[in-house]
């Protein structure tokens, strides 16, 4: 060899692949398990129905590699008849995740921004969809079609309280807190 050196080819970076939060991989597991659910669900006229899935019935349905992830979250079921929606709303410090089981469900996200207006999207989500959010999420969720719907939803920490806001003037801001155990 000559007197040049060479050099090592440069190593490729490793990035970790990517996959849905635990939040997530929890609600899509526990939606397709309608064994679980569909005996549980109610509808009521008057106002959206909600339950808490006891962890250990949840367990005895799910790969036991989500077993950990179950621990440290919390699992609602909801029913939504045509018209029943939220208000607009965060989820405190909780993060998480819901997946349509059945019908389809609308969310309007509100994303706002120092100084700047807020940002409004709507998105129908139908069987099978998984919406991920972070603890500053706000959106509001809404059967707008004519038939019911079933969501799955997954916190973590616990769901302790949730903000509501409305829109005035191009801003969020926060009407009021809901406080689980005492509103809903």
């Amino acid at each position: 060899m000559t007197g040049s050196s060479l050099s090592a080819a440069p190593r490729p970076v490793e990035v970790p692949a990517r996959r849905p939060s635990g939040a997530a991989a929890l609600a899509v597991a526990l939606t397709l398990r309608t064994d679980l659910w569909a005996p549980l669900v109610e509808y009521r006229e008057t106002e959206r129905w909600s339950t808490l899935v006891d962890p250990a019935d949840a367990a005895a349905v799910l790969d036991p590699a989500l077993h950990a992830e179950l621990a440290g979250a919390q699992v609602w079921l909801l029913s939504w008849l045509p018209g029943q929606g939220t208000d607009l709303h965060d989820h405190g410090t909780s993060a998480g995740a819901f997946a349509v089981a059945r019908g389809t469900l609308t969310e309007r996200v509100v994303a706002a921004r120092s100084r700047e207006a807020v940002r409004q999207t709507t998105t129908d989500l139908a069987v099978g969809r998984v919406r991920y959010f972070g603890e500053h999420h706000v959106h509001q969720v809404t059967n707008v079609l004519t038939e019911p719907a079933v969501s799955v939803h997954v916190y973590a920490p616990a769901l302790r309280w949730m903000n509501t806001y409305r829109v005035e003037d191009g801003a969020l801001v926060r009407t009021g807190t809901q406080r689980a155990g005492v509103d809903w």
